[in-house]
């Protein structure tokens, strides 16, 4: 075990370090910024559409949230739509995660659950092969992939993927996206993030 009050050389770096942290809030102030432009695109897709919601969802409602403790890591989301009540969830958040990826995830729990399911694998086809996944995870809020924790909605995966759905109290589809993509360079979440949500309506929608 090593020493508590010894410090390593790469740790002695990153102390003495005086550009990272205004650095990282330039860095944040760009992913509110982003996520504010993912809230006023999805905001204009919401208008008039016909969706298969809870009875008391609000299509006014979103959150803004920023954090320093994911798993250790910066955080920054947007929830829009937005709704929890109760056991009630349905929610797409954009997800921003410091040395992870942006996440964009559909989460969905409560009376509605069956028909969503019973949407996903009838209109399997129209949202399989886009890069999505859906969570194995036991719980909605595990942001991370990979094998044992997603699995992807590929074209011949239909079975698998109802094997899942299978008796659980909630799903979650997600699109992750790496934070060294160029399209995050260039600008493009907002525009990925309502192509994400567009590519998730056939489960949602009557």
């Amino acid at each position: 075990m090593s020493d508590p009050l010894l410090f390593t050389p790469d740790e002695l770096a990153l102390a003495a370090d005086r550009e990272f942290f205004p650095a990282k809030a330039r860095i944040m102030a760009k992913v509110r910024t982003t996520l504010e432009a993912v809230h006023a695109g999805l905001k204009a897709d919401l208008a008039g559409a016909k969706l298969l919601a809870p009875t008391t969802f609000d299509p006014a409602k979103f959150q803004l949230v920023k954090g320093e403790h994911l798993e250790s890591f910066p955080y920054q989301y947007v929830d829009y739509p937005k709704h929890f009540a109760g056991g009630e969830t349905f929610t797409f958040r954009s997800l921003f995660w410091w040395g992870h990826a942006v996440v964009f995830a559909l989460i969905l729990e409560g009376p509605h659950l069956l028909q969503y399911k019973r949407n996903l694998i009838n209109r399997y086809h129209e949202v399989a092969g886009k890069d999505l996944q859906i969570s194995l995870a036991p719980t909605p809020w595990e942001w991370k992939q990979g094998e044992g924790l997603t699995l992807p909605l590929t074209h011949d995966r239909k079975s698998e993927v109802a094997a899942v759905l299978s008796g659980r109290r909630f799903f979650k589809l997600a699109r992750y996206l790496p934070l060294d993509d160029p399209a995050v360079r260039d600008g493009l979440v907002p525009a990925i993030g309502r192509e994400t949500w567009r590519t998730l309506l056939p489960v949602i929608t009557p």
